[in-house]
């Protein structure tokens, strides 16, 4: 009998991964060959995904596949090792990537449920293997099937802490119909390692969720740092560093024509801003519609209120504190800049210092169709390497303080 068990061990371990499950505990192992260990991964979420607890040992892991690992319910995920994301078959990822329903975008792994908490405790790792995607897309915008590292789907009252994403193939993260999820002290590493650059690698984006918590989160990136999307409310970034990118986001929103979408209730605090594009920015599409979702759309509306960035530092700047624009549309068109009506309002930068190394320090290129009201810029601290005055530029700004357009 033992030698028949150890024969089927055998087996499995040259085929694959494997999963060993005690009570209710799933520990899967890696083949350690650099065969598909995915169908493992998910035996093990569906045998103890429900009141139990899945280990991944300090091992590589090797993912070939789509994984969709959702409807979990009280369980524990210990990641001790490395998932690595095979981009050999690039056609596959392209075929295969889970939909999200939302600007074409997909996703090679969809996690979700209630009362997870998902622990790599500061060195568990996801390695998208992110250059190879890199020099694929060869800078082009949003390509079809290329898959977000991690889709948290669905999910509540929840804890991801302690993980490392290296080389994410797209957007790292998205939270989606996603409400309560505190992400604490998470590292996200995405950036080209040649010419080509490392477009759409965005940390983290909101979409349809409420109650989110970042915090401890430190992004290198060539995107989006964080950003809000549809329908996100009462986020909460905090105690964060961001490198290189664009800066915390609002948007984009009004790309879909005759929707309504609201972003309201963001707060960032005592984060830190080095080399970025920005420290704060809200993006709209116009209010007509040219082209489709991903790279066209607009005709939206809603509203975006009540987003304060504060008491925070930064430095090297490469454009404007704070910048807004109404004028997102399709690749090549022009005009149209005054239709959008979504509505922005109660907006603050307050409390930051550092040094830009422009002379402006926001852009409003807000619409006429529906004026910016009540934009704050208060108690700032700013440095010129151009050694000038800093400046503000508006358009259709309806109401501000502490500062003149």
């Amino acid at each position: 009998m033992l030698l028949f068990l150890s024969l089927l061990l055998f087996a499995a371990e040259a085929l694959g991964g494997y999963v060993v499950r005690q009570e209710t505990t799933c520990t899967v192992h890696a083949s350690g060959n650099f065969t598909d260990d995915s169908p493992a991964i998910i035996d093990a979420f569906e045998l103890c995904g429900q009141g139990g607890r899945i280990q991944f040992l300090n091992e590589t892991y090797w993912i070939e596949k789509v994984m969709n690992t959702t409807g979990l319910n009280d369980v524990v995920i210990d990641l001790q090792g490395t998932l690595l994301w095979s981009a050999e078959n690039i056609t596959y990822w392209l075929e295969n990537s889970l939909p999200l329903g939302f600007q074409n975008q997909s996703s090679a792994w969809f996690l979700g449920g209630t009362n997870i908490v998902f622990d790599g405790h500061g060195y568990g790792t996801f390695n998208g293997n992110g250059q190879i995607w890199y020099d694929f897309t060869k800078g082009v915008s949003n390509l079809a099937g290329r898959p977000h590292a991690l889709t948290i789907w669905d999910t509540h009252h929840s804890l991801f802490t302690g993980i490392r994403f290296v080389q994410s193939q797209m957007w790292t993260m998205t939270l989606a119909s996603s409400s309560y999820v505190d992400m604490v002290d998470i590292f996200v590493s995405s950036t080209s390692n040649d010419s080509e650059p490392a477009r759409n690698t965005d940390g983290a984006d909101t979409l349809d969720s409420h109650h989110i918590t970042f915090r401890g989160w430190e992004i290198h990136n060539g995107d989006d740092s964080i950003a809000m999307k549809r329908n996100s409310s009462d986020i909460l970034i905090e105690d964060s560093v961001f490198y290189i990118g664009l800066g915390v986001a609002i948007g984009s929103t009004g790309q879909y024509p005759g929707q309504y979408e609201a972003i309201e209730r963001v707060l960032m605090r005592n984060c830190s801003f080095i080399g970025t594009r920005y420290v704060g920015y809200i993006k709209t599409w116009t209010g007509v519609e040219q082209g489709f979702p991903p790279n066209g759309g607009g005709g939206g509306t809603g509203v975006v209120r009540d987003i304060a960035w504060t008491n925070s530092t930064f430095s090297n700047i490469t454009m404007q504190v704070a910048f807004i624009t109404q004028c997102t549309t399709f690749s090549g068109a022009v005009g149209e800049c005054d239709t959008s009506t979504m509505q922005i309002n109660n907006i603050t930068w307050s409390g930051l210092d550092g040094s830009l190394l422009g002379s402006n320090i926001a852009d409003f290129q807000c619409s006429g169709a529906a004026p910016c009201q009540d934009l704050r810029i208060l108690d700032g601290d700013f440095t010129f390497t151009t050694n000038t005055t800093g400046t503000y530029s508006c358009h259709a700004v309806a109401s501000t303080e502490g500062f003149a357009c």
